[in-house]
């Protein structure tokens, strides 16, 4: 992989790092993206310096996360988060770490990963630093967890949508026995917020391949939502908008899932809950041909829509037309 397409600031953070006596990568999704041909979304940066060292080694930082290791280098207008390889140990809360040793390798620092995709570093002669053959499930299509997948799924309980996520966005199969412990281990998402699954399933809702959403719900992952685990047919989500009131609200009326029981903007909760109406049967058109001009016709439009909000069984041109004349936009027949 050639260094010159990590981009100029990400470069210059490294540069610094390295000449204060660090070791300093690129890891993780930003690796794997840009193997891929993608464009990253963002770059992380992992060192061996401690987070003191790289507070006081940068002029502008922000103390993300200092208790796991992680302070945001903003360098111009790219913030990069850099963060200290790292052990974790104990994950009582099915989230985050109980506690977090620092001064370990990077290989330890990549084994603590979730995925093998995402356990990757480019160092700094352009080669892959990939224990965990990341690079060949790239080229297989698979999401593999790093080492036990048990293990993995019981640390956080977030990858297991972030399993089905990644295989939505890069059309990507689950490995088998990752699959397999994604299904063991379902009831860990009951760890999680309400607001992280939203933000990851609506990821996946949005991905190229929206019908994986179906997995998450016949795994029983989402049936404190209302979703009871049963098999369901999301192969029409594609077809839909990729808006998030249209996927939404095509999954919940596949799944049974209640969207006010998740932390949702109220907008979304309304394109959701709003009942789907057919076309009014007078066009813009038919309207003009009656002898409507000008600002009446959507006068008339507005007042047909208001009506039909109501009684959505007259949404006929015969009864539609009687009403425009009955409301005095065009004297009696």
């Amino acid at each position: 992989m050639d260094w010159n397409q990590v981009p100029e600031p990400v470069r210059a953070c490294c540069g610094t790092l390295w000449r204060a006596g660090a070791e300093a990568l690129p890891v993780g999704g930003c690796v794997r993206d840009t193997l891929l041909g993608r464009t990253p979304g963002d770059w992380d940066v992992a060192t061996s310096a401690l987070p003191e060292e790289v507070l006081a080694l940068f002029p502008r930082t922000f103390p993300t996360g200092l208790r796991h290791g992680t302070v945001t280098v903003l360098l111009g207008d790219m913030p990069l988060e850099v963060t200290t390889f790292r052990r974790e140990e104990g994950y009582r809360d099915g989230r985050r770490p109980d506690a977090v040793t620092f001064g370990v390798g990077l290989r330890e620092d990549l084994s603590r990963r979730d995925f093998t995709i995402n356990a990757m570093a480019l160092a700094r002669d352009g080669t892959i630093a990939d224990p965990f053959g990341g690079q060949a499930d790239l080229a297989a299509g698979l999401v593999r967890c790093v080492g036990d997948p048990d293990r993995r799924f019981q640390e956080d309980g977030l990858r297991l949508l972030r399993a089905v996520r990644f295989a939505a966005q890069l059309g990507f199969a689950l490995e088998p026995e990752t699959a397999a412990a994604l299904a063991r281990n379902a009831g860990m998402l009951d760890k999680v917020s309400g607001e992280r699954i939203k933000a990851e399933l609506e990821k996946v809702l949005l991905s190229p391949r929206p019908e994986l959403a179906a997995l998450p719900v016949e795994l029983g992952m989402l049936s404190r939502f209302g979703a009871a685990p049963r098999q369901v047919d999301l192969s029409g989500l594609a077809a839909l908008p990729p808006t998030p009131g249209d996927r939404w609200r095509g999954l919940c009326r596949a799944s049974g899932l209640d969207i006010t029981a998740l932390p949702v903007e109220r907008r979304l909760r309304r394109a959701v809950l709003q009942p789907e109406t057919p076309p009014c049967a007078l066009t813009g058109r038919d309207l003009y041909a009656m002898g409507l001009r000008g600002g009446d016709i959507g006068a008339a439009r507005r007042a047909l829509e208001r009506h039909l909000a109501q009684y959505p069984e007259e949404n006929q041109t015969d009864i539609l037309q009687r009403k425009i004349r009955s409301w005095g936009f065009l004297p009696p027949e």
